[in-house]
């Protein structure tokens, strides 16, 4: 920092500078019928959810089990010293539980009254799709998937589900995790 520069003055600047080269958010998909989400892996199923419904994405802190809660509930992590509750997705929905690695992700996702973590088996990052990739929802929709994906994508061989998690969060089952 120059001497005759003040540590407001210094801190202006460095704003200034910094906005400068601001590049701004990534624009809205264009065009009618776009959609645009995040990618992910969950037991066989490729799926995709909208960003609006998650905060962020995470690795798997250490978590705090909770005595007398459902085996899908892997318990408490503290994340910025909030304490959300850890949910393995693959066993509420399939009843079989995900192997946990070091880099495993969860998705941070909205709900009434505070967020709470959903564990993924991959993350594959942001996808776009326009009406014409639409698919037929039942080709990935088996078994509870069913009630959470009404629509869906098929491209370069793959067909994506689109997985409502506002809807996941709403339902009366996954809201009581005691067991």
């Amino acid at each position: 920092m120059d001497a005759g520069l003040s540590a407001y003055h210094y801190l202006c600047d460095l704003d200034r500078r910094c906005q400068s080269r601001n590049v701004g958010l990534p624009q809205h998909v264009s065009g009618e019928g776009g959609w645009r989400g995040l990618g992910y892996r969950l037991g066989a199923h490729q799926l995709l959810s909208s960003y609006d419904d998650i905060v962020e994405i995470l690795t798997l802190p250490e978590t705090t089990p909770v005595p007398g809660g459902h085996a899908w509930l892997l318990g408490l992590a503290n994340i910025r010293g909030n304490l959300l509750p850890v949910i393995d997705l693959k066993l509420f929905l399939e009843g079989e539980r995900t192997v946990l690695r070091e880099d495993q992700r969860m998705l941070i996702v909205r709900q009434p009254g505070g967020d709470v973590a959903v564990l993924i088996d991959a993350l594959f990052g942001q996808r776009i799709f326009d009406d014409q990739h639409a698919a037929d929802p039942a080709q990935v929709g088996d078994g509870r998937y069913g009630h959470f994906i009404q629509r869906a994508f098929h491209a370069d061989g793959e067909t994506w589900g689109v997985f409502d998690l506002s809807r996941l969060v709403r339902t009366p089952e996954f809201r009581q995790a005691a067991a």
